[in-house]
């Protein structure tokens, strides 16, 4: 078979554990809790969870079916229905290469901070030694050569693991690190409760109020959850579909679609737990973006005392491994369109060679984005953002990826209902959700793809719609 000249997964734990970090990224750290807080707590977790079950599950399983019944990436996967659809493969091509340039800036910055952790716990040099957070943040980012070099290594490790292959080199990786995530994590969160003030923390994100609702404020929480759990979950960017290519024709791909929006949420909701307590222990800002996560939470590490240097390089650390379980599958899902083409072609794949090559480009990415120094370094910015990370951000995450997640809800439900149907059937017992898919499919996604759609060009361009 051709997708065996690609690789494919060794187990169906290996699948779960890659398809799993591909959605726990940076976004679960900072996003999922602060966006929760300030939509009413609970109550946006209530709509989350709605959305996970009525979206979330039914997109993930179509995109893996898509890609076990094509067994290719997400430019040939769009083929395999029609040529005419090849677009919106594009779609799913262009964003992860996008997204990969200012994810492998900020990759960097994780292994700076966990370095500079570790520094501090051993009073090296190279420590942060007690200097303030905003001002030690802001010196880094604006030092074109040292966030150069942290980029480049970050797009070094994240080459090096997906060239060993989807069995050899990404489940391989997988199985380690998120089982290290997850345990790293109880580690944080059970330090992070414990603090005195923590409380104030954990109200912020569960305390139930439905005064958010009121008046069109549904609108807005509808719309912030549904960014949130779409980007959450990776998808509309081809890497579920390029993971089910590699997936083996007995595994249940109903359950699979199930297990990944359920562990994501789950996690999202631990990473709230380390973070959270902790920032309102300290009587922080709880701002969202790279700010929370290198400013506010290196002044709570400093506040601990002696302590803080081994909490924040574990925290440091296991954000390193959320966002390089991403980058690895961002990478992958270019890269197999490429195997694909050449394949196409009659040519041979030299994996090795494609890796380098795609992972070379996005050096050049990475590289271009930390020189802007997030907007310090007067580059000049297009389509009104603050600095080109925003920029790409906005092509990639804020246009490209729900409208091409919009089109694919109405191949799927309106234009070719039942595509692959076929395949979801290979499952054993069949496609036992297949009337609920249909329904959600053709009425319920492509409402929410057009409020998150909406959602994303008013955060970028500040319009006030919601």
């Amino acid at each position: 078979m051709e997708q065996q000249s690609k690789g494919q997964w060794g187990s169906n734990f290996g699948f779960l554990m890659a398809a799993v970090g591909s959605a726990v990224g940076l976004g679960n750290l900072w996003g999922f809790p602060y966006k929760m807080g300030n939509n009413g707590g609970f109550a946006f977790l209530i709509i989350y969870l709605v959305l996970v079950a009525f979206v979330g599950v039914v997109v993930t399983l179509a995109e893996l079916s898509l890609g076990r019944k094509s067994g290719m990436g997400v430019v040939g996967a769009y083929e395999s229905i029609s040529k005419k659809y090849s677009f919106v493969g594009w779609f799913g091509w262009i964003s992860p290469m996008l997204i990969l340039g200012f994810y492998s800036m900020l990759g960097g910055y994780c292994i700076k901070y966990a370095i500079a952790n570790l520094g501090d716990l051993f009073n090296a040099s190279w420590g942060v030694n007690g200097a303030e957070s905003a001002t030690y943040f802001s010196t880094f980012y604006g030092d074109q050569i040292q966030t150069s070099v942290m980029s480049l290594i970050f797009v070094l490790l994240t080459i090096l693991i997906v060239k060993g292959g989807v069995s050899g080199g990404i489940e391989k990786f997988s199985k380690f690190a998120m089982p290290a995530l997850f345990f790293m994590l109880l580690i944080v969160i059970i330090r992070s409760v414990t603090l005195d003030g923590a409380g104030a923390g954990l109200s912020f994100m569960f305390k139930p109020n439905f005064e958010v609702f009121k008046g069109t404020g549904w609108i807005s929480v509808l719309a912030s959850a549904g960014g949130q759990m779409f980007f959450s979950l990776s998808l509309g960017m081809g890497i579920m579909i390029t993971y089910g290519s590699y997936m083996r024709k007995d595994e249940n791909l109903e359950r699979n679609a199930i297990i990944v929006p359920m562990a994501d949420t789950t996690i999202a909701i631990m990473a709230g737990l380390a973070v959270m307590p902790a920032v309102f222990a300290a009587g922080l800002d709880p701002a969202g973006g790279p700010g929370l996560l290198f400013v506010t939470l290196q002044t709570v590490f400093q506040a601990m005392g002696s302590a803080g240097p081994i909490f924040g390089f574990l925290l440091y650390a296991l954000v390193f491994i959320a966002a390089i379980t991403s980058s690895i599958s961002l990478l992958e899902t270019v890269c197999a369109v490429v195997m694909d083409k050449r394949m196409e072609k009659g040519k041979t794949i030299n994996r090795t060679a494609i890796t380098w090559i795609m992972g070379a480009i996005v050096a050049a990415e990475a590289v271009f984005v930390s020189l802007d120094g997030l907007g310090s370094n007067g580059f000049i910015q297009i389509f009104g953002q603050g600095c080109w990370l925003d920029t790409f951000d906005l092509v990639s995450e804020g246009i490209l990826m729900p409208l091409g997640a919009l089109i694919m809800s109405i191949i799927f439900g309106w234009i070719r209902p039942g595509y692959t149907d076929d395949e979801i059937s290979l499952d054993a017992g069949g496609f036992k959700i297949e009337k609920y898919f249909h329904f959600c499919i053709k009425f319920i996604v492509p409402v929410i793809m057009v409020l998150v759609l909406a959602g994303q060009i008013d955060s970028f361009f500040g319009l006030g719609w919601f």
